[in-house]
C-alpha cells in the first residue's frame, strides 16, 4: 500500500496539471502579445475625433454571471426579427465609429437586431498607448462572460452572425463558438487565428476571413495554418485576400483603404445575407 500512495498522488497531480493546462489553452487569444510591439501600435493610426448621432440605437445593460453588468450598443430591428448580428470593436473600444458601423450594417443587411458589444466595460482609447493598455488588460474570462451574458439575454430562438475587426475579429470567432448551433455566420477581418484544436472543432458555423496579405503580424502562413486546422476539424472557411496592410478596413483608421474596404464590405454583405436571410 505504501508503494501505491506515491503513484496515486503522482497520478492525481498529473491529472490536475493536465486539466489546468487544458483550461488555460482553451482560453482564446486576441493578439495581446503584440501590444508592446511599437510596429503593431503604429500600424493602427490614432482615430480622428468623431461624434456619432444615432438615429435608432441606444446603449443597453445586461447581467453577466460572476461579475458586473456589461453593456452594448443596440440597434433594434423595426419588426420582430429572429436574426441577430453581433459586432466586435477594434482595440480602441466601443467608440462612435463602431456605433455607426452597427447602424450601417443593419441598413445594409435589412431588418435584424444588431449589438455592438463593449468588451472594455466602458473604457475607450483615443491613442495607441491607451489602446495597447486596454487590449493587454482584457481578461479572456471576462470577455467570454460578457459574450455569454448577451447570448442569454438574446435567447435561444435567434439566428446569430458575428463580425469584428482585428482584435474584434478574434472575438467574432469566439462568439460564434459560444453561440453554438445558433451561429449561422462568422466574419473575421484579419482576426488573430485560434490555435486550440478543441476551440476550432467547437465552431458550428462557417467562417469568412478577410485577409490582409501584407499583414506583418497575422502572416500569410498563420492564415494558411488556420485554414488547414479548420479543414482538418471539418469546418468550412472562405478566405478573401486583399493586397493590403493590417487594419486596412478598420472603421477608426483615418488611412483606411477605401477601395478595398468597399470591396470587402460587399463580399461580407453577400455572405451574411446568404447565411441569415436565405
Amino acid at each position: 500500500m505504501k508503494k501505491l500512495i506515491p503513484a496515486f498522488l503522482l497520478a492525481a497531480f498529473c491529472s490536475l496539471s493536465a486539466l489546468a493546462q487544458q483550461t488555460c489553452c482553451m482560453l482564446p487569444t486576441h493578439g495581446a502579445e503584440f501590444t508592446s510591439d511599437k510596429n503593431f501600435q503604429q500600424a493602427h493610426q490614432n482615430p480622428l475625433p468623431f461624434k456619432f448621432t444615432t438615429e435608432n440605437g441606444r446603449m443597453i445593460s445586461f447581467p453577466v454571471k460572476g461579475g458586473a453588468n456589461a453593456s452594448a450598443f443596440y440597434v433594434p430591428a423595426k419588426t420582430n426579427s429572429n436574426k441577430v448580428l453581433l459586432v466586435f470593436h477594434e482595440w480602441w473600444g466601443l467608440n462612435d465609429y463602431i456605433k455607426k458601423e452597427a447602424e450601417d450594417w443593419q441598413a445594409a443587411l435589412g431588418d435584424l437586431d444588431v449589438y455592438a458589444i463593449d468588451l472594455y466595460d466602458g473604457k475607450v482609447a483615443v491613442n495607441q498607448e491607451e489602446a495597447a493598455k486596454l487590449m493587454n488588460a482584457l481578461q479572456p474570462e471576462r470577455a467570454l462572460q460578457i459574450i455569454n451574458g448577451l447570448l442569454r439575454m438574446i435567447g435561444d430562438n435567434k439566428e446569430i452572425a458575428t463580425l469584428g475587426w482585428c482584435m474584434g475579429g478574434s472575438w467574432s470567432f469566439q462568439a460564434a463558438i459560444e453561440a453554438g448551433g445558433q451561429s449561422k455566420a462568422c466574419v473575421m477581418y484579419y482576426g488573430f487565428p485560434e490555435k486550440d484544436a478543441k476551440r476550432l472543432e467547437a465552431i458550428q458555423s462557417d467562417i469568412l476571413y478577410i485577409q490582409a496579405t501584407q499583414d506583418k503580424f497575422i502572416t500569410n502562413e498563420a492564415v494558411q495554418q488556420f485554414q488547414d486546422k479548420l479543414h482538418k476539424a471539418g469546418r468550412k472557411i472562405t478566405v478573401i485576400p486583399f493586397n493590403a496592410e493590417h487594419a486596412f478596413a478598420n472603421p477608426s483608421n483615418p488611412q483606411f483603404n477605401k477601395t478595398f474596404t468597399l470591396e470587402a464590405r460587399l463580399k461580407v454583405i453577400e455572405y451574411l445575407k446568404n447565411a441569415l436571410i436565405r
